[in-house]
């Protein structure tokens, strides 16, 4: 697949494993897993950061073989679901540290140009998010979108 803001052809991503079932030397059960999902996101962590560590403490490779749920899925069962989709919000992010950097360094006209890539890639999301998981009337805008990641 192509990139989006460059000439590039970019490389694939990552594979899911053949089988879709649970490896058996997975020694966690389920009310296991849920309870450190819980747990995790009581702390603060995104979704990203609970499968990564999942994955490195309990050797849970996907959640959805194991339990046949996402961790978004049984975050929304457990009301601990974030209100902003997390890719939404790491791109608001990256914006904000970049308008500040550009605060700073005016004449830094690449970056200038990566701050428009962002918006608009910011823009798109919204529009797919509008109405599913943001509110129908919502529109990003740099100076309340900082007040989101703040």
């Amino acid at each position: 697949m192509a990139r989006l803001h460059s000439r590039k052809k970019g490389k694939s991503g990552s594979q899911k494993p053949l089988e879709k079932k649970s490896p058996n030397w997975l020694v966690a059960d389920g009310r296991q897993i849920e309870e450190k999902i819980a747990a995790l996101a009581k702390e603060g962590k995104r979704e990203s950061e609970i499968g990564r560590i999942l994955r490195d403490t309990l050797g849970v490779t996907s959640t959805k073989f194991v339990l046949g749920k996402k961790i978004s899925q049984i975050l929304a069962e457990q009301k601990l679901a974030p209100s902003y989709p997390a890719d939404l919000i790491d791109l608001i992010r990256r914006a904000v540290n970049l308008r500040k950097h550009i605060k700073s360094n005016s004449r830094d006209t690449a970056n200038k140009t990566k701050l428009v890539h962002i918006e608009s890639k910011i823009k798109r999301l919204v529009k797919y998010y509008r109405g599913k998981k943001l509110p129908a009337k919502w529109k990003y805008e740099p100076e309340k979108a900082a007040l989101l990641v703040k």
